[in-house]
């Protein structure tokens, strides 16, 4: 800036009759109280920004970490709706078991009628007159001696196929008695499995509602510190733009001062300065980045392709099987309020069930589960295929995320509603486990 301006005083200088009358006015010249009063308030801004800055990161850390917790709790909901599957599947076979004992104890009270009847007549026809005995509960009723003999009469007029038909009874009802204790058993079994499981979902449901509530209250107080801080970072500029303005001006006076004295040091050689004071050159750069590939072979390259086969296709809670990506489902908050309901992709333990099918491998669809499916290894010892997990405490109990491994330290997972599969580099923070877990 001094130089063009100096130029452009000492052609001006040139062309006057003289060099009194040649050379500008000279510009504003603002004091050092000014400059410095000005730098004092771009200052004392750039310290509330940089207060600001870091509330605001705190903030974020704090929302990063109710993320977490949100994600954590669908992940609980992802748990709850195999455990409910399960629970589902023990009730139908205990239904099924409670029916055939229905069918059993139907049997069993059919042929306890059966025998009676016929050890009725048996007895009926087997005694002369003046017995007291007409019937089989009158039999098995006997309290008294004289029945007590009129019962060995019995045992000892009937034969050995008379015997057999009695026991035949007793073990009919034996049968009956455990066929009913065996239906209500698996009756209570089923209920009880039934409502358990919906219990846990219920539960999972309102963790659920209760972790997005807190992550749309930080969200709120976020945007508002971001919005301060906009504000703040506008006035900065502002003020810094103040400061710049004034040492512009200064330097511009400070040039019109040397323009001056060599105007009138060397007036006469003015055309031949201005010669030397027109030359000017300039520079270029360029640039660009590096990619890095992906390793892996074999099952554990077909696993990467086949997760790297699914870029860009979007997050969906609950979405995504050992076919491919399915619509999301309802969760009650964040993931609702981006439609994954109506968006066909994968969640980020979705994404892992489709990928690692490619090797013919099945894992549940929830991360928690997918940290036990195979071998844990150090993370210092990760390959790629290997999958990561991030936790919100530290241990298992607190999964809520899992990426695939891919090599030269990225990844690829599906993160977020609102957000596509993605490769990222590893992030080692966030709550990373201390351990990878190996399938293949």
């Amino acid at each position: 800036m001094a130089l063009v301006l100096t130029t452009a005083m000492l052609t001006a200088a040139t062309s006057g009759a003289g060099v009194a009358g040649a050379v500008p006015p000279p510009p504003p010249n603002p004091s050092d109280s000014a400059i410095s009063a000005a730098q004092a308030a771009a200052n004392a801004k750039a310290a509330q920004v940089g207060q600001l800055a870091n509330q605001l990161a705190q903030a974020q850390t704090k929302l990063q970490d109710l993320q977490d917790q949100v994600e954590l709790r669908q992940e609980d909901a992802n748990k709850a709706l195999v455990d409910l599957q399960t629970a589902q599947d023990a009730a139908t076979a205990a239904q099924n078991q409670a029916d055939a004992a229905q069918l059993a104890l139907t049997a069993a009270s059919a042929e306890v009628d059966r025998l009676r009847t016929q050890v009725d007549q048996f007895v009926a026809g087997s005694f002369q007159q003046g017995s007291t005995i007409g019937s089989v509960s009158a039999y098995f009723g006997a309290t008294s001696a004289a029945d007590m003999l009129e019962r060995q009469q019995l045992l000892d007029a009937i034969g050995s196929s008379q015997l057999d038909v009695l026991n035949q009874m007793q073990q009919a009802r034996t049968a009956q008695a455990n066929a009913d204790s065996l239906r209500r058993a698996a009756l209570i079994a089923a209920q009880q499995k039934q409502a358990d499981a919906t219990a846990a979902e219920q539960r999972a449901d309102t963790a659920i509602a209760a972790a997005e509530s807190a992550q749309q209250a930080q969200v709120g107080q976020t945007g508002q510190l971001q919005a301060s801080q906009n504000t703040l970072q506008t006035q900065l500029t502002a003020a810094q733009s103040a400061v710049g303005n004034l040492k512009t001006q200064r330097a511009q006076y400070q040039a019109w001062q040397v323009a001056k004295q060599q105007a009138e040091a060397a007036a006469a050689a003015a055309a031949a300065a201005a010669a030397r004071r027109s030359t000017g050159g300039g520079s270029h750069g360029t640039g660009g980045r590096t990619t890095v590939p992906v390793a892996g072979s074999g099952a554990v390259a077909a696993v990467i392709r086949r997760a790297m086969s699914e870029l860009g296709v979007p997050y969906s809670w609950g979405g995504g099987n050992a076919h491919g990506p399915t619509l999301g489902i309802h969760d009650g908050g964040v993931a609702d309020e981006y439609h994954d309901y109506d968006i066909v992709g994968f969640d980020c333990s979705g994404l892992m069930v489709y990928a690692f099918a490619a090797a013919g491998v099945s894992l549940p669809h929830f991360s928690g589960y997918q940290y036990t499916a195979g071998q844990h290894v150090p993370l210092s010892q990760i390959q790629p295929g290997d999958m990561l997990f991030y936790s919100s405490n530290g241990s298992s109990s607190g999964i809520h995320h899992v990426t695939l491994y891919i090599g030269n330290g990225q990844m690829i997972e599906a993160y977020a509603s609102g957000t596509t599969i993605r490769i990222t580099p590893v992030r080692y923070y966030g709550g990373i486990m201390s351990y990878a877990t190996r399938v293949l």
